[in-house]
């Protein structure tokens, strides 16, 4: 009898140097490495509350969807946590300062795309990419960030899950979810292939911050 890989598995290995490569995009090295400033991680911050601000209100829209519905919690809700880190890192001001690169916005549009066509697994590649990162090198990101702009913990709400006691406990009961998804084959290729396009977008967005960056140099 041949053994089935489990769907969270082979969405793991499918994905795993995509995922890396986005990890190690030019920009994002940079910040992790203490080469990046204030700034970049301030461009960073506000280019996540485009990309969050699509993805809440997708949840919001799908959230009673049977597919989509088990992975959607307000313990994962992080765009208070990004508004308040705006206004603390750029001013009160901060909607009228922003402005999303041209990867953000096709991430947006994607994102929202695919909610008004009511696509499950394609929100559910989506909110896996984003929050499952989140709560893995995410956490990291947050002490570094804090730690060379001393921000203490002002300006990285984001990366704080008040409501996750236990992150590696809630990632093992999310991918049980994703494994227990009713999709066919053909439907978790499009699931994976569509993971594999959120993690081009996140690449694709340290480009678009390292070539502004250049631009304003």
């Amino acid at each position: 009898m041949t053994d089935v890989t489990p769907f969270s598995t082979a969405l793991r290995e499918r994905s795993r140097s995509a995922h890396s490569g986005s990890e190690h995009a030019g920009f994002m090295a940079d910040l992790m490495r203490g080469n990046g400033t204030r700034d970049d991680y301030v461009a960073l911050v506000a280019q996540h509350w485009f990309i969050y601000a699509a993805l809440e209100a997708a949840a919001d829209r799908l959230q009673g969807d049977p597919i989509a519905a088990p992975f959607i919690t307000s313990k994962l809700t992080r765009l208070p946590a990004i508004e308040a880190d705006l206004a603390y890192l750029i001013g009160d001001d901060w909607r009228d300062r922003i402005e999303a690169v041209p990867t953000t916005q096709r991430y947006v549009e994607r994102i929202n795309e695919i909610a008004e066509s009511g696509w499950a697994g394609g929100f559910v590649a989506h909110h896996y990419t984003r929050y499952l990162g989140d709560l893995s090198g995410g956490q990291f990101i947050g002490k570094i960030m804090s730690r060379q702009f001393e921000l203490g913990s002002n300006g990285i709400g984001f990366y704080v899950f008040d409501e996750i006691a236990d992150p590696t406990a809630f990632k093992e009961v999310y991918r049980e979810q994703l494994d227990a998804a009713p999709w066919d084959d053909l439907e978790a290729e499009r699931v994976i292939d569509e993971v594999l396009l959120a993690y081009q977008f996140n690449t694709d967005l340290f480009v678009d911050l390292a070539d502004a960056k250049a631009a304003a140099a």
